[in-house]
């Protein structure tokens, strides 16, 4: 387990491999089916309705969205309506304070597996971040990437970019990489500010290969996802997954 004390401050200038942001995006806008698959279609609205959340999963299975991603209140439902399609379901926890126990945490995860999910989407403890107690932040991490991944499921590490300083961004960004984290995730959706092309750019400078990079919050318009496809995303949350996938067509 890697603690506080062991992330260098030179860590980040590491060669982490190369992620191709411009080839990326060009094959992810060469035509439907591929900007479809880099979509999280996303409902986490608290008065999100059963219905609303049925309309979801049909979206997602008709147009092979990389996921549905939902609350853990409606886990069972996505999982029963998906399944067969071959679009997985994602979750929160943690969300969107980061501020829940870590025993919390992995009783969650291990519900939400149990019940089908297969992405898992956390917000990292926010305010022990920008208290400095980094070992806090990644036992936290650890433990929920131990739990996930033990349940065969993936970890995506919300950061909630808008909160941050630029080196608590690093900071964040890196810890969570070296604590298990499969995407490092830009934003909630729910605090001050959502993705931005900078932010973007600023993560996958530190994950290099080591990790993917999602893009989520306030992402509505294909320029919107197109801009953070170049930054260097290759997964886009959005509740606009549909409107933005017949803009590409209809352009």
């Amino acid at each position: 387990m890697v603690t506080s004390s062991s992330i260098p401050e030179t860590d980040l200038e590491f060669d982490h491999g190369t992620f191709d942001a411009a080839g990326f995006a060009a094959q992810a806008l060469a035509g439907r089916s591929a900007f479809a698959a880099v979509f999280d279609h996303t409902l986490l609205k608290p008065d999100a309705t059963r219905e609303q959340v049925e309309k979801l999963c049909s979206e997602a299975a008709t147009y092979g969205f990389a996921c549905a991603m939902i609350n853990p209140v409606w886990a069972s439902t996505a999982v029963a309506i998906l399944r067969g399609t071959g679009v997985p379901v994602g979750a929160v926890v943690g969300f969107p304070l980061g501020a829940s126990l870590v025993s919390t945490l992995r009783q969650e995860v291990a519900a939400l597996t149990r019940l089908g999910a297969r992405e898992i989407d956390m917000v990292l403890p926010i305010g022990q971040l920008k208290s400095g107690n980094y070992h806090a932040v990644e036992h936290t991490i650890h433990s929920v990437a131990s739990e996930t991944h033990h349940h065969g499921a993936i970890l995506k590490v919300i950061l909630e970019t808008c909160l941050l300083t630029v080196e608590e961004k690093l900071r964040a960004a890196e810890i969570a990489i070296q604590s298990g984290a499969d995407f490092l995730k830009t934003s909630t959706g729910f605090s001050t500010g959502g993705a931005t092309p900078a932010d973007v750019a600023l993560l996958r400078g530190v994950a290099g290969a080591r990790s993917g990079v999602k893009a989520s919050g306030g992402i509505r318009t294909l320029a919107d996802a197109k801009a953070m496809l170049e930054a260097g995303a290759n997964r886009i949350g959005a509740s606009a997954s549909v409107a933005i996938l017949n803009e590409l067509g209809a352009a």
